[in-house]
């Protein structure tokens, strides 16, 4: 059976050409650790790091690739911003479709450093509105935090308005770009994002254990992470240099040349071609699903221009089952629950439900959507609708 992967929110597949033999050569013959010696294949690895530094600043206009720190995911990412940025009696703006990535951080410094957080929501047309984020700014706001877009819906906020407002108040905004990076354009400078997290996985079709953040040098962060960083070693305080300074171990030098060459891929290919093809797919779904009784879709109408993700429910049955059924009997791999958002969910009505939810990927095809159509249509009429 043909697999349909409709799951790319969650992680791309498949990767570009090039993603696994860069890996491959890194392994079979430089897999050395970068920056810990000043032989040859130390020095090798230590060159693809710089490259991956290199490339993702350009995708995302940031002026000195120091300031670009390698994590495992945009998880441990968003949690050294958070954690390592606010402090004791802090507020923070926040929004309603946030990830556990950036809402569980959140509560946790609201339990042990009495942080107060405000989530601001969608208006009535659940459409995000920056004045709504001036108009929650209080004296002693220290942090605007917002999803570049929702894992849910595929609604994609005013980041760059927000920037503007969060720079006149002189208050940091740290961005959550798991769902747009390698997806929609990102300039750190033009939209004032101070702290940018993001995941090498996604949309920038690296592999699982990639992902980084860009901190601006005007900030001061106390790393999560102390330890070694192969400089300043007779020193018993982390170094203050970038980017060792939020790098302590070893890092994934294999899977940063897998997530070079998706970079790479990215880069040649467009952003914005990227951004046109999931769209015109999402698009699509959203036409299709409209046009079949018993479905409810989640989000921004087919008027207002969203990421490649789409979730729905067929009425009566569990979104769970929905699923199960796509994936089993169809060969279509989607994602079904409360996809790591529950006050998402919450925002659009389905905290008791869940979703089911397709997201697309610059591999995906037309033909793809026609079959999930057709796979959804009859799951429907197998259940009486």
């Amino acid at each position: 059976m043909r697999i349909i992967y409709l799951d790319n929110a969650a992680s791309t597949w498949p990767k570009p050409a090039g993603v696994k033999e860069a890996m491959a050569e890194v392994i079979d013959h430089y897999a050395a650790n970068p920056g810990r010696g000043g032989h040859a294949l130390s020095k090798r690895a230590g060159k693809t790091l710089f490259q991956t530094r290199a490339q993702l600043s350009r995708l995302f206009g940031i002026k000195n690739p120091n300031n670009l720190f390698f994590f495992l995911n945009a998880t441990q990412a968003l949690n050294q911003a958070i954690k390592g940025y606010l402090q004791a009696g802090d507020h923070v703006i926040s929004t309603t479709i946030e990830h556990n990535a950036v809402r569980r951080p959140l509560e946790y410094m609201r339990r042990t450093k009495n942080v107060e957080i405000t989530y601001i929501a969608p208006r009535e047309d659940q459409l995000f509105y920056a004045e709504d984020f001036r108009q929650a700014v209080q004296a002693n706001t220290r942090l605007i935090v917002v999803s570049h877009a929702s894992n849910l819906t595929g609604l994609i906020l005013p980041v760059e308005e927000i920037g503007k407002i969060a720079r006149e108040h002189s208050i940091p905004l740290l961005v959550d770009a798991s769902q747009t990076a390698g997806i929609l354009p990102i300039d750190v400078e033009s939209m004032n994002i101070d702290m940018l997290a993001f995941p090498g996985h996604k949309g920038l079709y690296g592999p699982q254990g990639t992902g980084g953040l860009y901190i601006n040098d005007s900030l001061e962060l106390e790393p999560l992470i102390h330890g070694g960083t192969g400089s300043q070693s007779e020193s018993v305080d982390q170094p203050q240099k970038r980017p060792e300074r939020f790098e302590s171990g070893t890092v994934n030098t294999v899977g940063l040349a897998g997530l070079l060459a998706g970079a790479n891929f990215v880069l040649e290919r467009g952003v914005e071609e990227i951004h046109k093809h999931e769209w015109t797919l999402a698009r699509m779904t959203m036409e299709g699903l409209s046009q079949l009784s018993g479905i409810k879709m989640y989000g921004p109408g087919l008027d207002i221009e969203r990421v490649g993700v789409v979730s729905f429910n067929i009425e009566g049955i569990d979104a769970t089952e929905v699923s199960f059924i796509l994936d089993q009997q169809y060969g279509i791999a989607t994602r079904a629950g409360y996809h790591c958002t529950p006050l998402a969910h919450q925002t659009v009505g389905t905290d008791k439900e869940g979703a089911v939810r397709v997201s697309f990927g610059i591999f995906n095809t037309e033909q793809d959507v026609r079959d999930l159509l057709q796979a959804v249509k009859e799951i429907k009429e197998a259940f009486h609708f």
